[in-house]
């Protein structure tokens, strides 16, 4: 008789690591404990448990280096100045009067080039708390800017959820991103009209808290050039079946940036910096698969399906809610996307749902609760313009509309392209 764990055991390893995260426990080693826990009192033998563990991390290796090599890109546009530059240019262009929309598409822009999320949010940052100083915005208006604008490009970016998600379901990572494309235009049109809804909700900036000032950076075009090339080499499979990988596409688009930008010399101080901003990701992805392989040799996944056929949900569904509580128990994008993913893709796949759009909401699923309080992104954002916990807090709600456009747009775009087209 085969072994499978118990659907106790799976969503204990989920509680036990989801408690740990909320106790400060390295989300790695609080993935890995819960993990090992929850699938040893699932079946009660550890050396099948491990066995799994380390499958499931093992399926991750691939996307998890694909990661790494995103971090060529990433280093070279945050340590160039590219990115600020990118950033203070929207700015610029479109003035103060359109303050919102520009701290909005900044943020937007960043994380589809490729920057994390985080990352996006802390650069973006000060010229947000600028604008918001010179035009008394509220703290909560420009927050919640960055925050959608970042959400809504991270689904069309070369970003780890999006790479792990491709990967997951075997498909092309371009496919993805082209086909959240609605969903990303929906996000931006949703956080601009909360971002004026809270414009005088909550604090003021004060003159004081304007600590930016425009330094010397790069030129504009030398600052798009890279994140350019590497959507190019990307998308030149849907439009000419030239295949380029993401591992090869992402540092090349990194290099071409830092040549230039003059600054070819120092590219190995820029890779040692992209390398420091992935290394976590690329160990919290490791985590998050032995969570992976631990649900995936559970009766959980069929447990679900089989609710769902109970109350009447549809199958396609399963995808962007397997995002959405994934995501919610990690607090984090990744995680949620690899997880969700790695375990429910074969059962998604198999109810009929095209793998692509399967892989498109689960990851626009994975954007709803990632924002979480156990997460890090909570406090590295709230951080970011100096806002307080109580204040912080207040904001999910917003968040989380956000994210549910995301999903429900992923979702309803696919039941419209399954309506007209069949696929």
């Amino acid at each position: 008789m085969e072994i499978a764990i118990s659907t106790f055991g799976a969503i204990l390893a989920l509680v036990i690591a989801l408690t740990l995260i909320i106790k400060k426990t390295p989300p790695a080693y609080a993935l890995i404990l819960g993990a090992l826990v929850g699938g040893f009192v699932g079946c009660f033998d550890v050396e099948f448990v491990v066995s799994k563990m380390l499958l499931g991390a093992q399926d991750i290796c691939k996307p998890t280096m694909r990661v790494l090599a995103a971090g060529v890109l990433a280093g070279v546009l945050i340590q160039s100045g590219a990115a600020l530059k990118i950033a203070y240019s929207i700015k610029n262009a479109m003035g103060e009067k359109f303050a919102i929309a520009s701290i909005i598409l900044s943020a937007f822009i960043l994380t589809a080039s490729g920057v994390f999320i985080d990352v996006a949010v802390l650069t973006v940052a000060p010229i947000a708390l600028v604008l918001a100083s010179k035009s008394n915005y509220s703290r909560m208006a420009i927050l919640i800017a960055l925050i959608g604008g970042g959400k809504s490009g991270n689904i069309i970016s070369p970003n780890p959820n999006t790479i792990v998600g491709a990967e997951n379901f075997g498909v092309q990572m371009t496919d993805v991103m082209l086909r959240s494309i609605p969903a990303s235009i929906c996000g931006l049109i949703v956080t601009l009209i909360i971002s004026y809804m809270l414009i005088k909700k909550g604090d003021g900036v004060s003159e004081s808290e304007n600590l930016s000032e425009e330094k010397i950076l790069p030129s504009l075009w030398a600052s798009l050039i890279g994140p350019a090339t590497a959507i190019f080499l990307l998308i030149l499979r849907p439009l000419a079946n030239i295949n380029i990988d993401p591992m090869i596409a992402l540092p090349i688009g990194g290099i071409v940036s830092a040549i230039c930008m003059g600054k070819f010399l120092q590219l190995n101080s820029y890779i040692k910096l992209g390398l420091e901003k992935m290394t976590p990701i690329a160990v919290l992805l490791l985590g998050t698969g032995t969570v992976a392989g631990i649900i995936q040799a559970s009766t959980l996944k069929t447990n679900i399906a089989d609710f769902m056929k109970y109350f009447g949900i549809a199958d396609a569904l399963l995808a962007p809610l397997s995002g959405i509580m994934m995501s919610g128990a990690a607090a984090s994008t990744v995680a949620g996307a690899t997880i969700a993913s790695a375990t429910f893709a074969e059962i998604i796949t198999a109810s009929g749902v095209n793998a692509i759009w399967g892989a498109v909401m689960v990851c626009a699923g994975a954007t709803v609760l990632d924002h979480l309080p156990h997460g890090s992104f909570f406090h590295v954002s709230g951080g970011s313009v100096n806002m307080n916990f109580k204040n912080r807090l207040k904001l999910i709600p917003y968040e989380s509309l956000i994210g549910g456009t995301l999903a429900f747009v992923a979702t309803l775009s696919y039941y419209i392209v399954q309506i007209f087209f069949g696929v």
